[in-house]
């Protein structure tokens, strides 16, 4: 069974993957998080709908795939313990080709290797001007 920090750091490279082209990810992503889990995106720019089974990730990471993000990596990693066991906090940065850079602070909740909660700050303008997609968003908060 992974222990909190090899489950974020394991699902971070499978992200990297995903969003770099790798559609075997999807699966194998939604197989980190408990059947019934509770992640949410706090400072999503569009809201934030909390996402409450393996199949809702599943379809979350289905999405991304499609994200244009090209030479995606993963740097500056690393995993804070808590006074909880089952609780860590995990620090990153996104970077990719191009010189962009998006980082992200996830608190999550391990139980029997499995994500059980989780709550995901990224950099989600930082990605937008990752996919040159800033004008699409700003189109969409307008009109939300």
């Amino acid at each position: 069974m992974r222990t909190p920090e090899e489950t974020f750091r394991a699902m971070l490279d499978g992200a990297c993957r995903l969003n770099n082209g790798d559609r075997s990810q999807v699966d194998k992503l939604a197989e980190f998080y408990a059947e019934e889990t509770y992640v949410r995106h706090p400072m999503a720019p569009l809201g934030d709908t909390p996402l409450l089974s393996r199949e809702a990730l599943r379809q979350h990471f289905a999405t991304a795939v499609s994200a244009g993000l090209a030479g995606v990596r993963v740097e500056d990693v690393r995993v804070h313990q808590t006074a909880d066991p089952e609780v860590a906090i995990g620090e990153f940065t996104y970077r990719g080709d191009g010189g962009w850079a998006a980082p992200g602070i996830i608190v999550f909740r391990v139980r029997d290797g499995l994500i059980v909660e989780s709550r995901d700050y990224i950099d989600h303008l930082g990605l937008a001007r990752a996919t040159n997609t800033v004008d699409s968003l700003c189109a969409q908060l307008t009109d939300a």
